[in-house]
């Protein structure tokens, strides 16, 4: 297996824009000059790949044909309705079909390419649109990227491919597709869907008949800061994933977790979202060989998180993480300014927050979070043949 890093990017990924939109390919944009302003993408064993448009063939791996004829077909058509299009979270633009294809084939790539040995790891910081379901857009995603790729790994032999999403939405649409599919364990933290799109990820939805344990959800509370969510991380994810022993973890790291996220209520900050992802690249690298294939996700703090935050992920995943307290390049911060006037444009790759936290504990008085936790544990820990109340499972 090659040591490289594959950074799946072409500028044509920004064509998938939805307009007036909250998710503006700008933060894409902005990620990929902070990563090169401070020469994460120069580093000697970072590949660059131009992607290609995902065909029917794979496509249809996920979607049903249908969906892909009206894709294709509702920008010419000023009163096309279904299928989820045309609505405000999904409206239909222009090449809608060629940049969802686009984006797909790009989180393919990446995961040929690690499956295939000719990369450790790979990123798609464009993809991660968990959201789209076999049949209809939702949540601002009209093709499933991850959902794609895990149905290419599993077509090239993966056994057991691990998804694990950061979101701070419920990767509803990845487990969907897969929740009748033993080969493929869904985990997801999001806030609870009590408060929050998509009204699904209780944790109770473990897996269907025939999958019983292969779908994990951790629901956690509205105004969770880096110590809570650190804490019901590591009390669940490493636990589920070492029971399950995937080949592969496939990881959506969406950054809208954090605290100035417009359409969200956690408070996470960037310097807890590089540590998840140092975590996650730990996991890929004690379970699987080190085989990761990260994405983006979701992220509406344009300017104030999003950049930072997979500019972290894009270090962590090409070699030596970047100090947090890192200056933002002069040079970026003014196409950051020029991109979103009226932004406050971050000097630093930190927030200042220390995301340390204190080891989940069956015992003692409960906090929200720990009974976030135990409900997990409780509902999916012996499914996967793991003690619910041992803080070593």
């Amino acid at each position: 297996m090659s040591d490289d890093t594959v950074v799946v990017w072409d500028e044509s990924l920004l064509a998938y824009d939805m307009g007036d939109h909250p998710l503006d390919p700008v933060r894409v944009e902005l990620t990929v000059a902070l990563a090169r302003e401070l020469g994460v993408l120069d580093r000697p064993r970072v590949c660059l790949v131009k992607p290609e448009p995902a065909d029917d063939a794979l496509l249809t791996r996920v979607h049903d044909r249908r969906y892909l004829s009206a894709v294709r077909a509702a920008p010419a058509d000023p009163l096309f309705a279904g299928f989820g299009l045309g609505t405000s979270d999904n409206p239909i633009f222009d090449g809608m079909h060629e940049a969802s294809a686009l984006v797909a084939g790009a989180t393919v790539a990446a995961a040929e390419a690690v499956w295939r040995g000719e990369a450790r790891r790979a990123v798609n910081v464009a993809g991660g649109l968990h959201h789209a379901m076999p049949a209809q857009a939702a949540g601002f995603c009209v093709y499933n990227d991850p959902a794609v790729a895990i149905a290419r790994l599993l077509d090239l032999g993966a056994e057991r491919v691990a998804y694990v999403d950061v979101d701070v939405h419920h990767g509803d649409g990845v487990q969907r597709v897969f929740w009748d599919d033993p080969r493929v364990l869904t985990v997801s933290l999001h806030e609870t869907p009590l408060a929050l799109f998509p009204g699904t990820g209780f944790p109770d939805e473990t897996g269907g008949p025939g999958a019983a344990g292969s779908a994990v959800n951790v629901a956690l509370p509205p105004g969770t800061g880096d110590a809570g969510w650190q804490r019901a991380f590591h009390a669940i994810v490493p636990s589920v994933l070492r029971a399950f022993r995937p080949q592969v973890l496939v990881t959506q790291c969406g950054a809208d977790g954090h605290r100035l996220d417009p359409l969200a209520d956690l408070n996470l900050s960037v310097d807890g979202q590089r540590v998840t992802y140092l975590a996650l690249r730990a996991l890929a690298d004690e379970l699987c060989e080190g085989r990761w294939v990260a994405t983006g996700g979701g992220g509406y703090a344009l300017v104030e998180a999003v950049p930072r935050a997979w500019t972290h992920l894009l270090a962590i995943a090409t070699g030596e993480p970047l100090d947090p307290a890192t200056l933002t390049p002069p040079a970026w911060r003014a196409l950051a300014a020029a991109r979103r006037p009226g932004s406050e444009v971050p000097l630093r790759m930190t927030d200042d927050v220390d995301p340390s936290y204190e080891p989940w504990q069956p015992s003692g008085e409960p906090t929200a979070v720990d009974r976030a936790i135990a409900a997990t544990r409780k509902a999916v820990f012996p499914l996967l043949g793991l003690d619910p109340h041992d803080p070593r499972d």
